[in-house]
């Protein structure tokens, strides 16, 4: 779900910089020395999932893993995604530089939003594989939300191709569902300690 290089219009570019630039200031902050080592995990993790792409149609999708990230991380998903997206520009020209702070608003926050919704889910006591679930599933359609709506305010050329990225990432919302919930049901098993972090 990588924006290129070239498409969106400058005021579009300007405030996913500004976003991209405060999210990742609050979210050094909140990364601290326990959190450092999760937070290579999960940008090696956002890294190597986004390379193994399936066609679908005349565009492509991939896992995203950015709602279990935000579960893990928290606001700290911002500056692991910013590093994830720029080795990904830098090695594989996924993306671009350009549009390297649209691309880290787009999948940081909505990874966030899916992280808040899991830890919520897990405070009402509701099972950690319904939290991973929904989690995944909400990281997952709020990126595409969100880079459909980049891409729609970049000019009406881009409304088709905005629609196509929404349609070929439902059977991702799906996939990453399943995975959500199998990483939460595995993480209840061997680190049940972060389970209780989040619920506070």
């Amino acid at each position: 779900m990588h924006i290129a290089e070239g498409v969106l219009s400058l005021p579009v570019l300007l405030i996913g910089a500004s976003g991209a630039a405060a999210g990742v200031a609050v979210g050094l902050k909140k990364i601290n020395i326990e959190t450092i080592p999760r937070a290579g995990i999960v940008s090696a993790a956002l890294f190597v999932s986004s390379l193994i792409h399936v066609n679908i149609g005349p565009t492509s999708a991939h896992l995203i893993l950015n709602g279990i990230g935000g579960l893990l991380l928290g606001l700290g998903l911002f500056p692991s995604y910013l590093v994830a997206l720029f080795l990904q520009a830098l090695l594989f020209q996924f993306g671009g530089l350009v549009v390297l702070g649209v691309n880290t608003c787009t999948m940081a926050l909505s990874g966030i939003l899916g992280g808040l919704l899991g830890r919520y889910l897990l405070r009402l006591g509701k099972p950690v594989w319904l939290a991973g679930a929904l989690a995944g599933a909400t990281g997952v359609a709020g990126a595409g939300i969100f880079t459909a709506l980049a891409l729609a305010g970049s000019g009406e050329a881009f409304f088709m191709t905005a629609k196509l990225i929404l349609l070929a990432h439902i059977p991702v919302i799906g996939i990453e569902s399943l995975v959500g919930a199998f990483i939460m049901t595995y993480i209840s098993r061997v680190m049940p300690s972060l389970l209780e972090e989040w619920k506070k």
